[in-house]
Order: C-alpha cells, then structure tokens, then sequence
C-alpha cells in the first residue's frame, strides 16, 4: 500500500479483525517532553517516542536553536540542553502542529532575540490570540495576525515572578505552553484561568505530570490556578505511553467486525482513553455524548455512531471547528456523503442519525479529508461495513500515524489504490 496515492479505496473485510496492534507514541506526550528535555541541562533519553510530521517539526525547530536531538531509532530521541534556548537564524516552521505552535510561542520567549513562529496554511487558520494576550501581559513583546500565526517573538529572557491569566476554553495548549515555561522563570509564577473552562483539562494534566518527572514543582491551587516554581528542569530517561487517540480507531475497529485486537496496552493517562469505555457499548452509545473532555476521540466515535442502533448526539464540541480543520463541520459533511442526513450541524453540536442497515450496503462515496488525519483515520472505519469508501489524501496520517494504513493491513484490511 502506497500512503501516496490520491486515494484508497478499502475493501471490507466481511469478517472479524483480529490480531495484535501497538499504537504508535502519544504525540501529545512526545511533544511534551521533548520540549522539556530540550529545555533541561543535561541529556534526556526518551523511549517510545511517536515519530510523525508533529514530533518531527517540533524536533527540528529545537534543534534550530542550538539543542542537540538525535534519533537513534524509531521510537527514541536523545536530547542535550543547556536550560537555554537560543535564537534561530531562520523563522520556526511547524506546519499544522498545533502543540507544537503553541509550545514554542511561550517557550521562546525566553530566547534573547527574535523568534518568528509560523505554520502552513492550515495553522494560520487556527487561533493563537489568547496566549499571545497572556504573554504580552507580562511583559513580553509579541505580536500576532489578527488573532493567528505566524507570531513575532522578541526574547528577553525567563518569565518575571507574578500572576498571568489567560482564557483556556479555546485550547488547553495555550494553559500548557505557559506552565511549562514557568518553570524556568526568575521567580514563583501563578497561572490562572479567566474563566473555568478548559478546552480540555485532562491534556493539562497531562502537562503537569510530564513537567513534575522533568523535575518541576507545580501546584494546583484550585479549579482554575496554578502555581509553578522556577525550579527549571532537569535531565532524566523517560517512556512515553502509546496513544490513546491511535488507540480509538482500533477499539472502533474490534467493535464493528466482533473482532478481538490485542494492543498490548492496559492503561493510559490520556484523556481520550475515557472513549474505550463508550466505544465498548456500541453498537448502543447513549444518546448524548459530551465529547469536551475527549476531543480527539470525536470523529471515531461519530462515525461508529452511523452504524449504531439509535440517533447520537455529540455536544461540547464547538473547539472541534478549530482544529486541523472544521471537524464538526467536515464530520457533518462526509457523514451526509455516505448517506444523505447521516450528520447534520445544529448549532455547535454533531447530530448522527444513525442507520445499522448501512452495513453490506455498497455506497461508493469519495471522502474528502480537508487534511485532517483524524477525518481520513475514522472514516477508514466505514470502509469496513461499507462498501466503496475511498479516503481521499490517505497521506495525511503522517501528521501522528504513519503506519496507520500498514497496522489496519496487518489485521487484514485491504486497499485498491486509487491514481
């Protein structure tokens, strides 16, 4: 199979898929720590690493600023820090990730010079504003698009003691990219929300545990603030979990064909871990599904909802609007593809109407991705109760997947290519 055809077309398979699958690394955990282990003195081994478009990119802008990354193989990074960032000779280029982007725009604040964060197309489209507000009310000299990258930073070292507040209800990263970076500021930095909303709170504790093995000090005050001490970080050896995000189009893809996949995996700390739980019901997921606190899992659990007994609506997803792409507006939309109505938008929710008899049928339908690795992944599986659905850009995986098309291949999926 050749992830760079224009589309593939899946076959399916008519039985159970069964086997074993290890998920790739979490790309919110790799992207995490490689930004801690740059930022700490000393060499850090991470193991288990995903290596994706993101971790790449991310990979690559610390190395433009003086970090030394080195990839033994294909699920380790070695990096060496000297708890300095320093200026790149060129603007930062982190395409459509979106951890990354938000990551470094607080991180290289504390470069002495100007730093330039910027994206493709796609990230341009995706809001930075409130992080850029909070940093600039520190202090720092930063500027923005109207709200978008690309982002001018112009450095002058660590955070200064005091409070920053920001509004995290668009995304959970801006309240991430501030805390990691507070722990190498002059002084104690408290973090606060301006409001209770989180776009969502589990990845923020994700941050935290992530910043206490790198050896930080933070504190959670309440809901909606927390405390971190300039501890900086320091160097150690750590193993990042497998996805969980990865994960949910396997557990959708035992649950649709009676299958039994083994991930060799028995608990994650990710929040989108909590969608195993609903995914296990199928094909009887209750009526509403607050998708606010399992983002990423959204698209899996939509398109298994077209196959489940009852209608499903999905709420709490208007964050989902700016992601990669407009997922409740493209979930919508390819739905409606496959059959006319399966999705339909009312306000910011996703309404799946949902039909059992739309398995055996073939409904030849070319699903457009818009990009988005999370769209081509979830509605590879309808492909595996439908016949006809071709995944158009089936190379936008890479993005956290690489190996997505060669794992469900390794189950016995398989693909006509499509020139």
């Amino acid at each position: 199979m050749d992830a760079r055809a224009n589309g593939l077309t899946i076959k399916a398979p008519g039985r159970p898929l069964t086997g074993r699958v290890t998920p790739p690394g979490s790309k919110s955990i790799t992207n995490r720590v490689l930004l801690l282990a740059a930022l700490a003195r000393g060499t850090s081994r991470l193991t288990g690493a995903l290596k994706s478009d993101d971790t790449k990119l991310m990979a690559a802008a610390l190395r433009a600023m003086g970090v030394t990354v080195e990839e033994p193989d294909d699920t380790s990074f070695v990096v060496t820090g000297t708890g300095r960032l320093q200026a790149p000779a060129a603007p930062l280029f982190l395409g459509n990730a979106g951890t990354a982007t938000r990551f470094l725009t607080a991180a290289v604040t504390m470069v002495d010079g100007t730093v330039v964060v910027d994206g493709d197309a796609h990230m341009r489209k995706r809001p930075i504003g409130p992080l850029v507000q909070a940093l600039r009310s520190l202090g720092i000299d930063i500027t923005d698009s109207n709200g978008y990258p690309p982002v001018t930073v112009r450095g002058h070292g660590p955070f200064a003691p005091g409070r920053v507040e920001i509004d995290g209800g668009l995304s959970s990263q801006y309240i991430s990219a501030l805390l990691m970076a507070a722990a190498c500021g002059t002084g104690p930095v408290e973090v606060a929300l301006t409001g209770s909303e989180i776009g969502a709170r589990g990845y923020v504790d994700l941050t935290v545990a992530a910043m206490r093995a790198f050896g930080a000090e933070v504190e959670q005050l309440d809901e909606a603030t927390w405390r971190v001490r300039p501890t900086g970080y320091r160097a150690v050896d750590h193993v990042i979990e497998p996805d969980a995000s990865a994960a949910t189009y396997l557990w959708g893809a035992e649950v649709l064909t009676g299958g039994a996949i083994d991930l060799g995996v028995t608990a994650f700390t990710q929040p989108d871990a909590k969608a195993q739980a609903l995914i296990a019901r199928f094909p009887h997921l209750p009526a509403v599904i607050d998708g606010s606190q399992m983002q990423d899992a959204v698209p899996t659990l939509a398109v298994l909802a077209a196959f489940n007994q009852t209608p499903v609506r999905f709420t709490g997803i208007a964050n989902l609007r700016v992601k990669e792409c407009d997922r409740v507006a493209a979930l919508a939309t390819e739905l409606s593809r496959i059959r006319p109505g399966l999705g339909r938008e009312e306000g910011d929710d996703l309404i799946v109407a949902s039909d059992p008899a739309l398995a055996g049928q073939t409904l030849p339908t070319r699903i457009e991705t818009y990009a988005d690795h999370r769209i081509a992944m979830s509605f590879a599986l309808a492909g595996l109760k439908i016949g006809g659905i071709t995944i158009l850009d089936p190379g936008c995986v890479a993005k956290t997947y690489p190996a997505y098309w060669d794992a469900l291949a390794s189950l016995g999926v398989t693909y006509d290519e499509v020139a």
